[in-house]
Formats: structure tokens, sequence, C-alpha cells
């Protein structure tokens, strides 16, 4: 048996024919859509605005501290999402209301900005930024000048971070598991897996979550590398919604130069169809003539691969090239050795148990087969780095050295629902995303207590403001920093003011409220640590977003227009029809003609002999040529 696969099509131009057509007046028409403008003369565009942003502020609030609320979302296809992550809110509400939806829009941007760059800290985020607005507001309806306003806020803003820098101190090895623990709503086991996750692959390791079969959450450590290339176009996607390509057990084609020509693809991308493998195409760069065929296979399923750019640029890009196909037990193709990409085979390829790639990273996991090659290689790298007097160089060795090293942890989320598993999931990778951010710029004090004891250091700041409405904003951004505390005593169940009041009175910066033991205490010692990192994004971008909010004096938004209805034609006036369209009248059937009258039923018992039935003969009468014979028991099927 012989299977025949027709080869892969490659990119082809032909002249066709070019017909000049008549122009035709079309049926659409295309106009601007209408929109509504609303200025803030009389407050009232802001006051929508406003009850946006509170809306946001109330609905994110509830899920802050140690025992702060779950929220369920709305799934349109499957179960409802029940979830206790800020971000995961933020991107489903959307209000009726044009105008409070602009602040939900408005708000939204500072806990995703947090989001992306900290992993962690949006509901902080969007609850600093509510406090800004809220009293920002009050006092430019008093008759203040927003633009003065909005300057006391920002230089209020930088002269609070570099007094965080100076608050903030490097965390300890055993404090890793508490600063994972706290943002995974205190789960000290996902703290303690996170932390023996770090052990593993190194405070500079990759930590990957993904969906375990199992009810408990389990750790698994592999070789692999992690880069920052993305795929080269979306179409290689596999899950639209994640905006991610994975490929399991996959080929990796290492190639050291541009391709430009398909059709030096076409042997080794026709063995990946005929054998049914995934294929991943790392080069220096693949022009679009030769990326179309690729994609276009596809996204028709023939074949199932993605292309990236080769990491770093010229000669680091080569011995990153080397690294990958040491790691994968593949060969990279160069011309200067002889090897073409039309000659490549399969036993060149390297080999991988898994590819994730997003729009901006690519993580490759192997299985361990190259560890022996690998540590060869790592001890020629490290050698280098004795012989190199340069630190710039220095620091790029050893960034090859972390990577071909360091391993991947992949931490497999259980749980006995999909319900469970995904808030499990959505706490887990806000664990890992504020552990990495404690590594990058260390730690301070939780609970909201790190933004109580910068508020008290906004009165030295005043003195070096300019005018006293600057002042003034420097006020407005003390009372917000107050803002997440109150509503972590308010989740716990206990009154805000009253917490807020008793932590200033004391002057130790690491005295605090614990709100998942109810007391008052050290809450360094007690492991209660935010990422400095974290603290520092959400003052940045709440400032940014309150600036804009607080400067805008109109509002422009879209009007809903009704979906436009299908055009009938119209119907005739019936009392002074034209003669076309008159319709013929209906005859009298009391004095119909001749001619139109129907033809009368004839009576049954008076038939013509035309039109009497031929009556059905009797079977013991029929006449001796209409009989047909039994055949005899000696005589053929056929009577013969």
């Amino acid at each position: 048996m012989s299977c025949f696969v027709n080869p892969l099509p490659s990119v082809s131009y032909k002249m066709q024919p070019f017909t000049i057509r008549k122009h035709q007046p079309s049926f659409f028409k295309t106009r601007a859509m209408a929109k509504e403008l609303f200025f803030n003369h009389d407050g009232a565009a802001t006051k929508k605005l406003l009850a946006g942003v509170e809306l946001v502020a109330k609905l994110v609030g509830v899920t802050l501290g140690p025992k702060g609320r779950n929220v369920v979302l709305q799934n349109k296809y499957g179960p409802p999402k029940i979830v206790n992550d800020g971000e995961t809110v933020l991107k489903q509400i959307a209000l009726e209301d044009h105008l409070e939806n602009v602040g939900v829009k408005l708000v939204r941007q500072a806990g995703a900005k947090t989001n992306d760059l900290a992993g962690d800290g949006s509901t902080t985020s969007v609850l600093l930024a509510h406090g800004l607005i809220a009293e920002g507001v009050k006092v430019i309806a008093a008759g203040m000048n927003p633009i003065q306003i909005a300057r006391g806020i920002e230089k209020t803003s930088l002269a609070l971070v570099s007094e965080l820098k100076s608050m903030s101190r490097e965390v300890e090895d055993h404090e890793i598991a508490d600063v994972a623990s706290v943002s995974a709503g205190n789960d000290p086991a996902v703290g303690k897996m996170i932390s023996e996750a770090l052990k593993q692959v190194g405070k500079r390791g990759v930590i990957t979550i993904e969906k375990g079969n199992s009810s408990d959450n389990t750790l698994q450590i592999v070789e692999g590398m992690k880069f920052d290339r993305g795929f080269l176009s979306p179409y290689f996607a596999t899950d639209r919604r994640r905006m991610i390509a994975e490929l399991q057990n996959c080929k990796l084609l290492l190639v050291d130069k541009i391709i430009k020509n398909p059709k030096e693809m076409l042997k080794i991308l026709d063995n990946a169809v005929r054998e049914e493998y995934p294929i991943l195409i790392v080069a220096e760069d693949i022009e679009q003539e030769a990326l179309a065929p690729v994609i276009r296979n596809k996204l028709k399923g023939v074949l199932k691969a993605a292309a990236i750019k080769a990491p770093a640029f010229g000669e680091r890009k080569s011995h990153y090239l080397d690294d990958i196909a040491i790691l994968t037990g593949g060969t990279v193709i160069r011309d200067e050795m002889g090897l073409t990409l039309e000659k490549a085979r399969k036993e060149m390829l390297g080999t991988t148990t898994k590819v994730v790639i997003t729009k901006d990273s690519t993580l490759i996991v192997t299985d361990g087969s190259t560890q022996v090659a690998v540590k060869k290689r790592v001890s020629q790298i490290e050698n280098l780095v004795k012989n190199t007097k340069e630190n710039f160089q220095k620091k790029i060795l050893n960034e090859r050295i972390a990577r071909l090293s360091g391993g991947i942890a992949i931490i497999q989320v259980g749980a006995q629902t999909q319900v469970e598993q995904n808030d499990k999931q959505l706490r887990i990778e806000d664990a890992v995303n504020a552990t990495k951010a404690a590594v990058d710029e260390g730690v301070v004090v939780g609970g909201g207590c790190c933004l109580l004891r910068l508020s008290l250091k906004v009165d030295e700041i005043k003195n070096t403001l300019d005018n006293e409405e600057q002042k003034i904003g420097a006020e407005i951004f003390k009372r917000a920093l107050s803002y997440p505390a109150r509503q972590i005593a308010k989740n716990a169940g206990v009154n805000g003011n009253v917490v807020i009041e008793k932590v200033l009175s004391v002057d130790d910066t690491r005295y605090g409220y614990n709100a998942a033991k109810d007391q008052y205490e050290d809450l360094m010692a007690a492991g209660i640590l935010d990422p400095s990192k974290v603290v520092r994004c959400c003052i940045e971008h709440a400032a940014s977003v309150a600036k804009t909010f607080l400067t805008s004096d109109a509002v422009v938004i879209y009007i809903d227009e009704p979906a436009p209805r299908r055009r009938r034609r119209p119907m005739p006036d019936l009392g002074d029809p034209s003669p076309s369209s008159r319709r013929r009248p209906m005859p009298d059937l009391g004095d119909l003609s001749p001619s139109s009258r129907r033809r009368p039923m004839p009576d049954l018992g008076d038939l013509t002999p035309s039109r009497r039935r031929r009556p059905m003969p009797s079977l013991g009468d029929l006449a001796p040529s209409r009989r047909r014979p039994m055949p005899s028991p000696g005589m053929g099927p056929l009577g013969l």
C-alpha cells in the first residue's frame, strides 16, 4: 500500500486578462457615524464619568485582601467563571450608558498597565485612581484650577516613588514563599510550591503554569529555554483567545540566514506533511514570499507549523542558534559549512517535547536527553567568561549560561471542577508574577500599610511645590493613599477609619493590621509583604489616569443608531390604480359568460362510452391468450 502526498504549493504569479467593466451604482452608502458632544459646564459629564469609575472600584474592591470575596462572571459559552482576580474582572465590565462606560475604560488603563508590567496590583491601582479622581473632582468643583491640581499630583507621585525606593529592601530566600502566598490569597501551599520552583531553576528561571489532570497541584522541572522572540504571523496561533501557538513533540529547523525562496523549504516541509510532525522554523528572517505558503498550508490544516526569528543579532545570533541546537539535538544550517536548506533532512532537525510561542516570547521544553552535551557547552561558556575582561561581554555570556542550565519549572494546576481550576490558575499566575517582581526590585511591608506610611511623607513634599493649588493636589494624593487599606479592612468586616488611625499612631514602619488574623502586629515578621515594583506601578499609573481625567472638560461619544431596515417595494394605491397595475376584476359568479364558465361535472350514471371505465375482467373468464401457463416441474426458469 502506497501513499502519495501532494507537495506543498509554492508562490506563483500568473498574468490574468484585465476586463474593463462599466461602472454600476453601489447599493451601499458609507457615511460617518454620528457623535454626541457633552461639555462640562454644569459638571454633568464629570458626574457620569465618575459614576463609572466608582462602579468599577466597588466591583473590583471586593476581591482585595485576604478576606476578599469572589466575583461571578457570566460566560457566553460554557459554565460561569468565579474569580478573585481584579484584572479578569476589569476585562468583563461594559456598561450600557456610554458616558459611564468611558469612565470605566479610563480607570481600566491603570489596572491593565500595572498588570502588564508587574503582573499584579491591578485592584490597588484602580482603588488609588478612584481615590485621586473622587477627591480631585471635589476641589475642582469648588473652583480650583485642574491644570495646577494635575501638576501637584504628578510631582507628588514622582517624590513618593523616590521615598518608596528608600523603604524597600531585597527579598530573602525564605521570604519568597511569603510573597507568593500573600498574592495567592493567603495560600501557604502555593507559596511553598513557587519557592521550591525558584530553588530548582534559580531566581531568574522560567516558571510556566498549565492545567493538570489531577485534583492536586504538581510541580515538574524540565530542561528547556525561553527567549524574547514571538511568532512572525498571528495566523500561527493555535489558541486565538490567548493568542499563543502550542506545538507538541515539535521539530526545530534552525537556519542561520534569511529565507527568501519558498522552494528552499519544500523538501523538509513535504517530509513534515508526510510523516505528520509539527515543525518550528527558526531563521534570521523569513520574507513574505517564503512565509506565505507555510501560513496557507497551516490554515488549510495540511501542515502544523510556526515560524520565528532567531534571538539576538549578528554574531550573538549565531551563538544563540548553536545553543538551541545543542539543547534540542539539532544542526544549524549554514551556507558557510556547506549545508544548504534544500538538502536539509529530518536528522538535522532538533527535537522538543513542547513549544509555546506568544507574540513576544518563545518557550522550548525538551526531554533532557541532551543534558550531557548541554553541560559540556556550559563549561565552554564558563571558560570564555573567565578569559573575558569586558563587563558587557561577561553579562551576555552569563545570560547564555542561565538559559542553558536554568531549566523550566512547570506548575500543573489541579482542581475538582473546571470553575475551581480557572480560579486557582489565576491566583497562581498572580503569585508567580508577584514573586518575580519581588526579586527584581525588593519588598516592602504589605496590607496597604506601605501606602499609609508614604502618606506621612506628603507633608514634606508639599514644601517643594510651587503654589497652593499644587499643594492641594498633594493633599489629594495623601487622602487617596488610604483607600486600599480602608478597603482591606472593610472586606475583613472592620471599620477602615479606625484601622488607619491606629496604624498611623505607631511610628514603627513594620507595624500594621493583619486582616487574615484580625490583629495588629509586625507585618514583616508575619510574612505580609508586597513587591516594591507592584506598589511603584500602582502609584505611577493611578496618577497618570487621574491627571487625564481631571483635565478633561468635554466628552465625545458615538450615538447608537437602529439597525437599518430592509426597504420594501411600496404597495400601489388601490383607490386610483394605474392601468398597468390595475387588477383584473373578479367575474360575477351568477353571470359568468359561457367562455369563462366552468365545465359541469358529468353525471356518473350517464357517462358516455368514451368516458366509461372498462370493467375489470373476471379471473375465471380470462381468454386463453391472456392466461400465462404455469411452468411444469421439468421446465427451466425461463420455460425452456
